[in-house]
């Protein structure tokens, strides 16, 4: 899974915001199924900046969000980013060394189509 955010951060409070980050990704980082994660600026507005963590599922994820210290530093800093996209993300396609690989979405099949507690089935048919 894939965490993407993104924020907007003046020139003036740079420094502070990546001394935030810096922790956070501390604190993601040692978490099991944590793989990676990565700050990043934009060379075209230097105001823009994105934060990219990668695990190695959903279940991880959540899991890595639970300790108490990530709670206290890493939420604020998420509830932060810019929310007009999408920020979890499923690998498609993997590439390494040349060889390309696909993945199997996690995604159930009816995904798009059933609400929220209608899981186990609408209660009267729509």
């Amino acid at each position: 899974m894939l965490l993407v955010c993104r924020f907007t951060v003046a020139e003036t409070g740079v420094e502070a915001f990546t001394g935030r980050v810096d922790r956070a990704l501390a604190l993601l980082t040692a978490q099991a199924g944590c793989r990676r994660a990565q700050l990043s600026r934009s060379t075209d507005e230097a105001d823009r900046f994105v934060l990219t963590v990668e695990f190695d599922s959903v279940v991880a994820y959540r899991r890595a969000l639970s300790p108490f210290e990530v709670r206290e530093h890493v939420v604020p800093l998420l509830s932060e980013a810019a929310t007009d996209e999408p920020a979890a993300y499923e690998p498609l396609l993997v590439a390494a060394d040349g060889a390309v690989r696909r993945e199997v979405s996690l995604l159930a099949r009816d995904a798009g189509t059933v609400r929220l507690g209608e899981a186990a089935g609408p209660s009267s048919p729509r």
